[in-house]
């Protein structure tokens, strides 16, 4: 199933129901006295929050929603019956925005959570909200007002604990199969990885996380280079950072520096955020040349690991070293 982080939708909440002029039989009232009834309220569209979903895939196949308009009253002082709510179910981490103005309408970060984005119309009067001393028999009702319609714009920030970052091909995915039990797609050549994968860490001492592998990160990615533009914002609400290196190229520090260039011109604040540098593709590395990788890395304070994506060496103390992380940064908030 195909990966979905951003759409475009319109929204038109229900019409209000006309208010009715009516008159019941009454003796020695004229025209038996008004008794129309109002017109129900227009449903409203609102958007809630799921944690089940993990993907906006569902907006691929359907791009307007609309709630249902107010009942029209009735004579007898019968109400009209309010319009059904729309409601759309979105992932956490949505973001709604104004599609002209690009105006944030709702940042959606808990389960549950709801948002009216289109307010249903009023209900329109009935003749007896006219009656007076002077005016007993009014001919007077009023239509209900139209419900809000709008275009809008949702974007998806996906929630993980680690966050998997590097250039094309340093092993990400391989390693998510490794740490996880996702499946992606794995091959020797750039961009193998067109969308976001996550997998789920099952640990000893404590609860599974979820490890989302962002793909295509280039040098110029924060300015749409590559894949990298499209897929950076999910980097923003991961807790910990692991940084994915190749120890077959020909320059690993400075593809480091790349990757944190880039991550610096998006958002300055995922330097700060708690790194681990994995040093992958062990299996084909020269020890010493790793000693003197590790080495540099520590001048910038940075910690590292060692491990081989294909033979899996090193993997286990990789977990208990995420734990560890996990347990000091437990209550930092994203």
């Amino acid at each position: 199933m195909a990966f979905v982080d951003q759409a475009k939708f319109y929204v038109k909440a229900g019409d209000g129901g006309k208010g009715i002029v009516s008159f019941r039989r009454e003796k020695f009232v004229p025209r038996g006295g008004p008794d129309g009834g109002d017109g129900g309220r227009g449903g409203s569209v609102i958007i809630e929050t799921s944690s089940r979903l993990q993907s906006l895939i569902d907006f691929r196949f359907r791009s307007h929603f609309k709630a249902e308009r107010g009942v029209h009253g009735k004579g007898k002082d019968m109400h009209g019956r309010k319009g059904k709510d729309c409601i759309m179910k979105v992932p956490v981490g949505s973001i709604i925005k104004d599609s002209e103005t690009g105006q944030i309408i709702a940042d959606l970060n808990e389960d549950g959570e709801q948002v009216i984005v289109a307010q249903g119309g009023k209900g329109g009067l009935g003749n007896p909200h006219f009656s007076s001393g002077t005016n007993r028999t009014p001919r007077i009702a009023t239509s209900g007002t139209e419900g809000e319609e709008k275009w809008l714009v949702i974007e998806l920030k996906l929630f993980a604990d680690i966050g998997l970052v590097g250039l094309p091909n340093a092993g990400k995915s391989t390693l998510l199969s490794q740490l996880s039990a996702a499946n992606p797609k794995v091959a020797p050549y750039p961009f193998t990885t067109l969308e976001p994968q996550l997998g789920v860490l099952h640990l000893k001492y404590r609860e599974s996380c979820i490890i989302a592998d962002i793909p295509g990160l280039i040098e110029g990615a924060h300015e749409g280079v590559g894949l990298g533009f499209t897929f950076l914002r999910h980097i923003e609400r991961t807790r910990i950072i692991l940084h994915v290196l190749d120890l077959s190229s020909e320059d690993v520090l400075a593809d480091y520096q790349v990757v944190a260039n880039e991550l610096a011109a998006y958002n300055e604040e995922l330097l700060e955020r708690t790194t681990l540098v994995i040093l992958n593709k062990a299996d084909i590395a020269e020890e010493q040349d790793i000693e003197s990788i590790q080495k540099s890395l520590k001048e910038k304070g940075l910690e590292s690991a060692v491990i081989s994506g294909l033979t899996g060496d090193g993997i286990e103390d990789l977990k208990e070293r995420i734990e560890n992380f996990l347990d000091t940064y437990k209550d930092s908030t994203i």
